[in-house]
């Protein structure tokens, strides 16, 4: 079992940031996509950021040009840069990696709590 591990979550003023850290257990992130969810209260999960094995990242339109997704393969982890934090950026962040050894895994971090005041 692949465990992750969220931190840099906490609480900041609106405009601030925040760098989210996810570790993983395993050397299989090395050949898995990389993804960061959130959920709100009352919301459903979903997609801040995502990033390939080969390094290409994709936003949710609500995030583009304030976060920033990257990947060190080495240090089995990824980070999540938040830039210009608003308050509806607050909610649970999750890590994610997920892909295809012999059979799909998909593995969950058990999350960090991001608010953000105004």
């Amino acid at each position: 079992q692949v465990q992750l591990v969220e931190s840099g979550g906490g609480l900041v003023q609106a405009g601030g940031s925040l760098r989210l850290s996810c570790v993983a257990s395993s050397s299989i992130f090395k050949i898995s996509a990389l993804g960061w969810y959130r959920q709100a209260p009352g919301k459903q999960r979903e997609l801040v950021a995502a990033i390939t094995t080969g390094g290409s990242p994709n936003y949710a339109d609500s995030v583009k040009g304030r976060f920033t997704i990257s990947r060190d393969n080495a240090k089995n982890t990824v980070y999540l840069q938040m830039s210009s934090l608003k308050p509806e950026d607050t909610a649970v962040y999750y890590c994610n990696a997920h892909g295809t050894l012999f059979r799909r895994y998909d593995y969950w971090g058990q999350g960090t709590q991001v608010t953000v005041s105004s």
